[in-house]
């Protein structure tokens, strides 16, 4: 899969978010502090990995700051996106499942290795539901 990866900040976190993602097999592009002379800022590399995302050059992406606030919003003024910001694995499953997430946003300041590697499990394994009232749910944002 193809996988955007943004980060305002080079933390321990963000890095170790690169090479999980490597290391399950995924082709991943880097914005941000991740990529050498990238604007760091947490609008702009957010955005530009959501633009990824609806411009189809990546399937998904991770978006990450300090807490995860501001990426997930920036990344949700891309249409097409919808972003999850997600503290743990039950969140990251229902964000894929019931909302058909195409965006994780992460926060740095609160989010462990295990507990990265916990959420992206639960991303990875939920599907998007087919049920009647989660799809309409989903496609009523579409165009947004």
């Amino acid at each position: 899969m193809r996988i955007s990866v943004s980060s305002d900040m080079d933390e321990p976190v963000a890095r170790a978010l690169v090479a999980e993602l490597r290391a399950r097999g995924h082709e991943v592009t880097a914005h941000g502090a991740l990529r050498p002379g990238a604007d760091s800022q947490w609008a702009a590399c957010s955005e530009a990995a959501a633009r990824d995302v609806a411009a189809g050059t990546a399937d998904q992406a991770v978006v990450c700051c300090w807490t995860g606030t501001g990426a997930s919003i920036a990344a949700n003024k891309v249409p097409g996106v919808r972003a999850a910001l997600c503290t743990d694995a039950y969140t990251a499953d229902g964000a894929r499942r019931w909302n058909d997430a195409n965006v994780l946003a992460l926060g740095l300041r609160l989010t462990s290795e295990p507990l990265m590697k916990e959420i992206l499990d639960a991303w990875f394994a939920a599907e998007a539901s087919e049920d009647a009232e989660d799809r309409e749910n989903v496609e009523r944002l579409r165009g947004r």
